[in-house]
């Protein structure tokens, strides 16, 4: 009655004026309960019940036996409704620690991926300063180079110019 022990308990029984048991000390029974013991559900309850009608007399014996048999029944159920609880709660312990391992798996995928993702960043950051210095470096290079060729472009006109000059000035002083 009381769950998954295995602890006896002692029953006792009594009888009113009627010779109906009404009492049953240390267990608790629904009226649903009594009202099946009292139905006849096997040829003994059928003798009981002849017996009971003929002689007015209830088969104390017969009586214990049949709330001894409900008893048991009930117990059986109970310990099966708690064994499925019992499998109920693994299964679905099983399944939390399924999701878990699941999720856990798709977290720690999501990191590398990132991870993955950050050192990927990185590298085009490393990649796109040393472009950046390159072009610096050429930049540097063609002005040098711009420079020296407007340098040069300069002495270039200054002596075209001079040489044009002269030229002039002597092509002005022979025909004068």
């Amino acid at each position: 009655m009381g769950g998954g022990g295995s602890s006896t308990r002692r029953v006792t029984f009594e009888a009113d004026e009627n010779e109906n048991i009404t009492v049953v000390k240390g267990v608790r029974l629904s009226d649903s309960v009594i009202d099946r013991m009292k139905e006849p559900s096997s040829p003994s309850g059928r003798q009981q019940s002849q017996h009971r009608s003929s002689s007015g007399a209830v088969n104390d014996e017969e009586l214990k036996k049949r709330i001894a048999e409900e008893l048991a029944l009930e117990r059986a159920r109970r310990d099966s409704e708690a064994q499925k609880r019992r499998l109920f709660g693994k299964l679905l312990e099983r399944e939390r620690i399924s999701s878990n391992e699941h999720l856990t798996r798709a977290i720690l995928r999501e990191r590398a991926a990132t991870e993955e993702e950050r050192q990927k960043a990185q590298r085009f950051a490393k990649q796109l300063e040393e472009k950046d210095r390159e072009l610096k470096k050429h930049d540097a290079y063609y002005k040098e180079q711009l420079a020296r060729l407007e340098e040069r472009s300069a002495q270039f006109y200054k002596v075209t110019t001079e040489q044009y000059q002269k030229a002039a000035d002597e092509v002005s002083a022979r025909f004068k």
